[in-house]
């Protein structure tokens, strides 16, 4: 009876490192990317709802050879703050990583999102795994055409909002700015996301539209049109409606993490649009957004109920034993 207990307790010893490993891995395995203006990465994943099924993003899926299942994980290591000699042109969406490469493609008909020239900006960054560090905002100079790869060139020197450590509020970042006041047609929102508790950057762009200029032009290498995108600027809720749109209300950013202290309502675009709302083509309901638990939260989930399970079992089989 003593060797039969001693060894399940050697049992439990051994087992208990291996499900806390298993835990730990887990929770470890994503981050954190913008949703609100959607990203390229977050729109073209399974998570992106009907927008991974647009020809931008079935383009982007069949050039990277795989899902974009990991949209919150594209990050690379040991930049620190060396962004424009790191990452090469035309593979600033990527941030250079083979694994997201169809990213890069240099079309104009992935979902947009419609912005207003000087309005303020609320950006949704949703994230899995708090980090500190800084979110840099950067938004193309006019003349960026969408149909040639994104450069460095494209973008201006010094971001238009830089904020440190905002808080992570129901699993997301919100990051205000005042969009500057001098693009039109389809620009790119770029957001580097610099950790200082970890050694990791991250890239993103976000597809957008300013009224004005062309915001239908033909993708390279395709024959089709980009559809018109009706997307609001601000969105920290939102509810399916016909289609694909979606109405969306703003979300106020922490104080501290405001840049300016004026503010401006979405452009009123399409029918039914009014100051504060906006619709959204190919945007997923905010509902079907998982960022809040995010990929490594069922490995916890299944991790500790592992381990409580197998220790409860233990526990019995003592106890009948004695």
């Amino acid at each position: 009876m003593t060797a039969y207990r001693t060894a399940t307790a050697a049992a439990v010893a051994l087992a208990a490192p291996l499900l806390l490993t298993t835990w730990a891995a887990g929770t470890a395995s994503a981050h954190g990317a913008p949703t609100s203006p959607d990203s390229r990465v977050y729109a073209c994943s399974p998570e992106g709802g009907s927008q991974n099924t647009t020809a931008a993003c079935r383009a982007a899926i069949a050039a990277n050879g795989s899902p974009f299942t990991a949209w919150d994980n594209l990050r690379v290591g040991g930049v620190n703050g060396r962004d424009r000699s790191v990452i090469p042109d035309g593979k600033l969406c990527s941030g250079g990583l083979p694994a997201y490469k169809g990213l890069d493609l240099a079309r104009a008909d992935f979902p947009a999102t419609r912005l207003t020239p000087g309005a303020h900006l609320t950006m949704k960054y949703s994230s899995t795994i708090a980090h500190t560090g800084t979110f840099k905002l950067y938004l193309t100079k006019q003349g960026y055409s969408p149909t040639r790869p994104l450069k460095w060139s494209d973008l201006p020197e010094k971001p238009f909002a830089s904020v440190t450590d905002p808080a992570l509020v129901s699993g997301a970042y919100r990051i205000g700015a005042t969009l500057p006041s001098d693009r039109t047609g389809r620009q790119m929102l770029f957001t580097i996301w610099q950790n200082s508790s970890t050694t990791d950057t991250y890239y993103s762009c976000s597809d957008v539209v300013f009224p004005g200029g062309s915001t239908a032009a033909k993708p390279a290498g395709s024959g089709g049109t980009s559809k018109p995108t009706t997307s609001g600027t601000k969105g920290a809720s939102a509810k399916a409606s016909a289609g694909a749109d979606r109405s969306a209300t703003p979300t106020p950013s922490p104080t501290a993490a405001s840049p300016s202290a004026g503010s401006a309502s979405p452009e009123a675009s399409g029918a039914g649009a009014t100051a504060g709302t906006a619709s959204t083509d190919h945007l997923a309901p905010a509902a079907e957004n998982t960022s809040g638990g995010g990929p490594g939260l069922p490995m916890v989930a299944g991790g500790a109920g592992a381990a409580l399970l197998l220790t409860a079992g233990v526990a019995v089989v003592l106890r009948r034993r004695q």
